[in-house]
């Protein structure tokens, strides 16, 4: 593994655990918060600015996403977003901390997976790993499109069948990583840094409908699901879109055993609890 590839690695992890720790802090905040709404923006985003504790929360998860961009400009989008997928595990336990209540067979698999997951990314590093492919720009909006019109469904039927924060984590997780996606291209230069454009729309729109949920349902079934689409979309998207390569042989499969853990973990830990709603 190189230098470059272990630095952006522990970025990666500092960033995700910062991001997860904002996310608790946004949630707390936003649920005791006047409603905010889609339909008043503006006045949504004052009453979000106004309150300190919010406000802490945010700058956390904008500090957090410095430090995700840094790393992707240094490894791919697949092995920094398998990184960031372990976050998960702090956002689950660190909520059933401050819940004082233990974390549940379930969640402890799923913690458990992402360990596994992380375990097996660490060792196929063995072969080595550069910051990735760079894909067909056509290749990429459409994958973008396609997410962003999954978001819209989803949103659309979640407030149809009053399961609003689900839908909410989960758009708000599509819409997250539309931001991803538009980050690692950007950090290529030239002409995609056009794709600051889809960059700044997913992560505002994602950040505004994420606040949303967490007025509906809890921080772990809101930001957990969102976390799971955040990671699970962009690993994909980094192989089947950005052509980013995976390695022959015993270290591949480990990779591809990496992925599909670390999705799994997130899977067992964003499952909605029965009280949610």
């Amino acid at each position: 593994m190189s230098v470059s590839t272990a630095i952006a690695l522990l970025l990666a992890l500092v960033s995700t655990t910062l991001t997860n720790l904002a996310y608790l802090r946004e949630h707390d905040a936003a649920a005791a918060l006047p409603v905010l709404s889609m339909r008043r923006p503006l006045h949504s985003v004052r009453i979000l600015f106004a309150d300190r504790s919010w406000l802490l929360g945010f700058t956390m998860e904008t500090g957090g996403f410095l430090l995700y961009a840094a790393a992707l400009a240094l490894a791919s989008l697949a092995l920094v977003q398998s990184i960031a997928a372990g976050g998960i595990g702090v956002l689950a336990f660190v909520s059933a901390r401050m819940a004082r209540r233990r974390l549940s067979r379930r969640e402890l698999g799923g913690v458990l997976a992402s360990l596994v997951g992380l375990v097996a990314l660490a060792v196929s590093l063995a072969g080595g790993s550069g910051k990735g492919g760079n894909g067909s720009t056509a290749a990429i909006l459409l994958w973008l499109g396609v997410t962003a019109g999954a978001a819209l469904v989803v949103l659309a039927l979640g407030h149809r069948t009053n399961a609003v924060a689900v839908a909410d984590g989960i758009a708000g997780g599509l819409f997250f990583a539309i931001g991803d996606i538009s980050t690692k291209v950007v950090t290529e230069g030239g002409a995609r840094i056009g794709f600051l454009v889809t960059l700044i729309l997913g992560y505002l729109v994602g950040t505004a409908v994420i606040q949303i949920g967490y007025q509906s349902g809890g921080a772990l079934t809101v930001a957990g699901l969102a976390t799971l689409l955040t990671n699970a979309v962009p690993i994909a998207a980094g192989t089947i879109v950005l052509d980013e390569p995976v390695p022959g042989g015993v270290l591949g499969g480990l990779r591809v055993l990496a992925f599909a853990a670390v999705t799994i973990g997130a899977v067992l830990l964003a499952r909605p609890e029965k009280s949610s709603s």
